[in-house]
């Protein structure tokens, strides 16, 4: 199936993307992740990446931080360890970066600007309960969009 992205005035020659579609991560750790690593090169993005998955750097919850605890992190006020979301932004950042060594680009000039997170669309299951009855269960999908720009 043919998709479209969300980045507007996509230019082939300066500009590289990648996307993932239909993952079963949170859609809230995906947002504060990316716009965690936004305007980062790739590198730095993915060893924040990284730490974040060894537990060493919390992603600062911006947006999605109501119950969720302080870190002493500098610069995070309220933050968590999403590693799942983390090991899938890792995967798009290979992709990413492989998009762009087959168009010939600088991969030490790229610089993430645009980061999209939609959600995508819902898995509805029940798990079985006492007595008869039974409770939904309901997964939303997520896709992300990273575009890149060389500098």
């Amino acid at each position: 199936m043919q998709f479209k992205y969300a980045f507007q005035n996509y230019d082939k020659t300066r500009h590289v993307r990648a996307s993932t579609r239909e993952k079963t991560i949170s859609h809230k750790h995906a947002r504060e992740i990316g716009v965690a690593i936004k305007g980062l090169s790739i590198e730095s993005a993915r060893s924040f990446l990284q730490s974040v998955i060894n537990l060493e750097r919390a992603v600062p919850f911006r947006r999605y931080n109501n119950e969720v605890g302080h870190k002493s992190d500098t610069g995070v006020m309220a933050g968590r360890y999403p590693k799942k979301a983390a090991t899938e932004f890792v995967k798009l950042l290979d992709n990413l970066e492989s998009n762009a060594e087959y168009r010939g680009m600088d991969l030490d000039r790229l610089k993430i600007i645009n980061v999209t997170v939609h959600k995508g669309r819902k898995i509805e299951r029940f798990t079985p309960r006492a007595m008869g009855r039974a409770s939904p269960r309901i997964d939303i999908l997520t896709h992300v969009e990273l575009v890149a720009q060389e500098i």
